[in-house]
């Protein structure tokens, strides 16, 4: 192995590294253990500006006996598809530049990748910028650090921290990433005064000003100490424009065209596109706007492109992206990505279409499907209204692309699109496959009746056309959607014809995506089903499905979780995880995350539930018939718990679970609204639910149907509800609340346990009842319990939190509320202790209470909180 690139040159290059010997020292350690044979992926981030490529810079060039292999990811609009693996195959050559040039699937360029590290010397894999990633390339850093252990490799990336928003894809990486073992993550504090001050020495400008205006990045501290005196910049881009000031005319419109090209570029690409000069392109390096990078030319800091580029006229953008596009065709560029992004600059139509599309294919093809669907999208921005087989086609696969990023509203706005053009067109087999797509769209967006229209509907078209394999997958999503309805013996017959159709045909896609439905209907009629759902996924991995491979874990998952066979699901959400993280089903990852969700709420592992089910609600992070089930979870928790935002959270969860016009989901969303109800005292309310419930009994499955019948009879309505039911229900219902409290606790099911006792009546068993919920920290059903004594007549009700702490939502002591009031002021804990009179230590346990109760991670967040609910005055 041998060195293929040199780190690129940072804005901080040119003036001493300043506080940044402890990260180099850091950075040299793990390039020891690497030289070891133990691997490290280093994580360093940091603002723009803050000096990243400056330190990786200087790194390299200290002696540290490993090869630098370097792969850029670039600031367009749509990244290139393992830009990075592209770039370090480029100039190692060898297998991994022959699987690139003959089109390898992803599994293969990350195998050829990581099997070059693994035989090559102690090396350093550069990956910079990983905040522009495709989602190739963040799924390559994930599997490289599953791997990286026993590998002679540091991979070193950079990213900018300042960047990552809520739902930024970088941001959930990260927090998969740093669990890893392997994993180190250094973040690049800004500048000190002192540091500021040593290096605006000299300059005309006051150190106290050159900080107040910089905030210490060392990017801005350069280039505010290097304008000139006479002006006062505000930011890099005046700093950057003073000094493209100071160009000539030629060189401010060749720096012009270079912030078009791109951050790293061929100079001859420049030449050709401005007809520059090599003594303007020379000017432009010795000014140091630009820097010379071997091969290539690029700006010292992507804030310069940047800002150098929203200074380009408006009417010379089109002809300069037309000429860009022109000289890198010439050149011989095969990237269609990066030819896509100029020929929508230069507004040539029918090259956005041929490049975007070849792009948005390559894409998919990496997995890349975040970029697959904006390539798409960009295309179809060129075409116009008419109907045509090409705009057709483009349209359904921009809508494919969209239901793997869970942009499920533009794939049904693209899919009726392309459905009016099929009808158009006279094409009934494609108007069929359009309409089959739509059912299970609407299926994600909760919108039920529509999917189940639609799946009528294929069946309409394609049926007097005769058997086909597109009338096999309609008969396999109408088996689907006749399970979903609790049409279970209509399901089992549409799934035997798909069946049929799928053996004939040879569709094993079909075939396990009917032996799918066909177990789950079985399993909801109480019937065996485990052996059509194994053999459903033994299909799909035998023939490579994924989307199948995906379903089947997923509903194994939940049917294992009906029957409370927890170790069950954990065995194959584990199975389900792995495989979903290899090939981006991130819709049947989170489906499987939500089962996972409900078995730690029933095992009354509440913060553990918390903490996965809480990501899933961040906006994006889940299509609505996904979102739901930790929506309901999540409620649940905070609901036991007493916390108000429970009710948002429950509405919310009904809005979607009333739209799918499925009798199990909206059975989940009504059982928790009675037990809301119940918790809260409400009883009239939870009779209302209950009889919306008892209307559904018949359509729901056994755990739900004794869940239904249970709460029935805790809360006083009379029902016939048809069994059978799951043993601890049964045993409920026959009076027996000893046995159900038994079998629910063996079963792992602390809450449940605790309503058998509950249920008992008796002030043994309220009592008992009592102290398990006080115990999971269920603060409603504690309070709901001590009402229910009250009505029983026992006395001397045990008093458990102090009257002031019952006050309390979230049943914060006095001295915790005092705790949370000092936390708004900012103090440290001992400033806290010195407060109160108490011990630093004590303190410490206050603070974490505080957090736990109010379901936080932070101080700060804490405050937010208790400000949002008011509680700091109660306090």
């Amino acid at each position: 192995m041998h060195l293929v690139g040199r780190p690129r040159a940072g804005e901080t290059a040119r003036v001493p590294l300043l506080e940044r010997e402890p990260v180099l020292a850091t950075l040299a350690q793990y390039a020891e253990e690497c030289r070891a044979g133990e691997g490290r992926l280093v994580l360093l981030g940091g603002e723009a500006g803050s000096g990243k490529s400056a330190v990786v810079e200087e790194f390299a060039a200290r002696p540290s006996g490993l090869d630098w292999l370097i792969g850029r990811c670039d600031g367009l609009s749509t990244p290139r598809p393992l830009g990075p693996l592209h770039d370090v195959a480029a100039s190692a050559g060898g297998p991994l530049l022959e699987a690139c040039r003959r089109r390898a699937g992803r599994d293969e360029l990350f195998a050829t990748l990581l099997a070059m590290l693994t035989d090559g010397g102690p090396a350093v894999l550069l990956i910079e910028d990983l905040h522009w990633a495709d989602e190739s390339t963040l799924d390559l850093v994930q599997f490289l650090s599953r791997r990286l252990r026993a590998v002679p490799v540091l991979v070193l990336v950079t990213y900018r921290d300042d960047e990552l928003e809520a739902g930024h894809p970088l941001r959930l990486v990260i927090g998969d990433l740093v669990r890893e073992r392997t994993t180190r993550r250094i973040a690049l504090a800004p500048l000190s005064r002192a540091a500021v001050a040593a290096l605006s020495a000299g300059g005309e400008r006051p150190a106290d000003e050159v900080y107040e205006l910089t905030g210490g990045n060392p990017f801005l501290v350069t280039e505010v100490v290097q304008a000139p005196p006479d002006s006062l910049p505000h930011s890099a881009r005046d700093a950057v424009l003073a000094r493209l000031g100071r160009l000539s005319e030629p060189a401010r419109r060749a720096v012009h065209g270079a912030a078009l090209v791109g951050a790293c570029f061929d100079p001859d690409v420049l030449s050709a596109a401005t007809g520059c000069s090599a003594a303007v392109l020379d000017e432009l390096v010795d000014s140091g706007v630009l820097v010379d990078d071997g091969d290539d030319l690029r700006f010292r800091h992507e804030l310069t492109r940047l800002a150098v580029a929203g200074e380009v006229p408006v009417h010379r953008r089109r002809a300069l992206h037309a000429r860009i596009l022109t000289a890198l065709l010439a050149a011989g560029e095969d990237d269609d990505a990066w030819l896509a992004y100029h020929a929508e600059g230069a507004d040539d139509g029918a090259a956005v279409l041929h490049h975007a599309t070849r792009a948005g294919r390559r894409a998919g093809e990496l997995a890349a499907h975040r970029e697959a669907a904006a390539q798409y999208e960009r295309a179809l921005r060129f075409v116009g209204p008419e109907a045509s087989t090409a705009t057709a086609t483009l349209l359904e696969q921009f809508a494919l692309e969209c239901s793997y990023v869970d942009r499920w509203d533009d794939a049904a706005a693209a899919r009726h699109r392309a459905l009016a053009m099929w009808r158009a067109l006279g094409e009934p087999v494609r108007e069929g496959a359009t309409l089959r797509h739509l059912s299970r769209t609407m299926f994600r967006l909760c919108r039920g009746r529509e999917a189940g229209e639609y799946a009528d509907a294929t069946i309409a078209v394609l049926a007097p056309l005769g058997p086909s394999e597109e009338l096999a997958w309609a008969e396999a999503n109408l088996a689907n959607q006749r399970m979903l309805d609790s049409r279970f013996p209509e399901a089992i017959e549409a799934a035997r014809r798909a069946q049929s159709m799928a053996d004939r045909f040879g569709l094993p896609d079909v075939l396990s995506d009917a032996l799918n439905s066909e177990a789950a209907a079985l399993a909801y009629l109480g019937r065996p089903w485990e052996a059509a759902m194994l053999r459903a996924l033994e299909v799909a991995l035998a023939a490579g499905a994924d989307e199948q491979i995906g379903r089947a874990y997923s509903n194994i998952t939940g049917l294992y979780r009906d029957e409370l066979r927890f170790d069950d699901v954990e065995r194959y959400a584990i199975e389900c995880e792995a495989f979903g993280e290899q090939h981006d089903l991130d819709t049947y990852l989170t489906c499987t995350r939500g089962r996972r969700t409900s078995v730690l709420v029933a095992r009354g592992r509440w913060d553990e539930a918390l903490a996965l089910g809480r990501p899933m609600l961040r906006p994006g992070a889940a299509s609505p018939v996904n979102r739901l089930q930790p929506l309901l979870d999540v409620a649940t928790v905070l609901a036991r718990r007493g916390d108000p935002a429970a009710a948002e959270l429950l509405a919310e969860a009904t809005d979607h679970g009333l739209g799918t016009d499925e009798p199990m989901r909206i059975g989940l969303v009504r059982l928790l609204r009675v037990e809301l109800e119940w918790l809260a005292g409400n009883e009239d309310a939870a009779r209302v639910e209950l009889a919306a419930l008892l209307e559904l009994a018949p359509r729901l499955d056994r755990p739900m149907r004794g869940s239904v019948a249970t709460w029935a009879r805790r809360c006083g309505v009379d029902a016939d509800v048809p069994g059978p039911f799951l043993p601890g229900h049964a045993a409920a219902l026959a009076g027996d609340s000893a046995e159900a409290e038994r079998l629910w606790r063996e079963a792992g099911c602390a809450y449940d346990a605790a309503l058998a006792l509950y249920d008992a009546g008796t002030e043994v068993g309220l009592r008992a009842a009592l102290d398990r919920f006080d115990a999971l920290g269920a603060v409603a059903a504690v309070q709901a319990t001590r009402r229910q004594m009250r009505r029983v007549g026992v006395r001397s009700i045990p008093s458990g939190m102090r009257a002031s702490t019952r006050a309390n939502p979230f049943g914060l002591t006095i001295r915790e509320q005092e705790v949370l009031a000092l936390l708004v002021t900012g103090r440290t804990n001992a400033a806290i202790a010195e407060e109160l009179v108490l011990s630093v230590k004590t303190v410490g346990h206050h603070v974490s209470a505080v957090l736990a109760k109010l379901g936080v991670p932070t101080r700060r967040a804490a405050v937010a909180r208790a400000l949002e609910l008011g509680l700091l005055d109660a306090s």
